[in-house]
């Protein structure tokens, strides 16, 4: 199946032995194929419109943020129907995505669902709140989680299961 949507993320694997087995199961992301990972802009432009024009004017926005590192060391709560892990600092997280956003003013943030931005890590989504908060249970002894971000990733793919790839990987600036 052809790709229909676009994101940019940014992938951390350190993540993934902590909270793989969680998304696997509490996050429809996961099934698809995007890998653990904070979203800078989602959804961004059709894949059948990205071309070289478009990933560099990307690449140019996102290497206008330094690389920085993030520790992820709590889990948080958007309501009772996600949960997520907190990163800090979030500021570079939103500058990257107030980098693409200004670079292309057509794809805010969640498509403009959200008045305020919250960079975060979802772990699961969608599910009761008991099953949701027995994954909180587990996952947050295994915290802190420290990434270091020096870049992010272009992705496409469509509902079907495995079906996201990487497009392009965007050098963040030197730190």
């Amino acid at each position: 199946m052809r790709p229909t949507e676009s994101a940019v993320i940014v992938r951390i694997p350190e993540a993934e032995p902590l909270v793989g087995r969680f998304r696997a199961d509490l996050d429809f992301a996961a099934s698809l194929g995007v890998p653990a990972h904070v979203t800078v802009i989602y959804p961004f432009v059709a894949p059948d419109l990205i071309d070289d024009a478009v990933t560099a004017a990307l690449a140019e926005a996102v290497g206008s943020v330094p690389a920085f590192d993030a520790t992820f060391a709590r889990v948080a709560w958007f309501e009772r129907t996600v949960i997520w892990l907190a990163p800090e600092p979030a500021e570079p997280f939103l500058a990257l995505t107030n980098a693409v956003w200004q670079r292309f003013p057509h794809c805010p943030p969640y498509g403009g669902a959200h008045q305020q931005v919250v960079p975060h890590l979802t772990v699961g989504i969608d599910h009761p709140a008991d099953v949701l908060e027995k994954a909180a249970r587990a996952v947050a002894p295994g915290l802190p989680i420290t990434a270091s971000v020096t870049a992010a990733v272009l992705m496409h793919g469509s509902k079907e299961t495995r079906s996201w790839r990487v497009v392009a990987e965007l050098q963040l600036a030197p730190s």
